[in-house]
């Protein structure tokens, strides 16, 4: 799994993002976040390599998350 920029701009991509969702609910947003992920793994086609990333992309957690006392 790449974790350094491997795009040759960066925040050119990033901007053409953002427009994508300008103008949608939030609703819409998530569905073209949806189709995007899917047609962005399709892509990568590693299986071990988009559940890397899915390990990756996940928030952090304290081991007292969620935890009582």
């Amino acid at each position: 799994m790449k974790t350094t920029t491997n795009i040759p701009d960066p925040d050119g991509f990033y901007a053409s993002l953002v427009a994508a969702h300008e103008g949608l609910s939030p609703e819409e947003s998530a569905g073209l976040n949806a189709r995007l992920v899917f047609l962005l793994a399709n892509q990568v086609g590693d299986q071990a390599t988009l559940l890397a990333c899915i390990e990756a992309a996940r928030p952090s957690t304290s081991p007292s998350h969620g935890a009582t006392a």
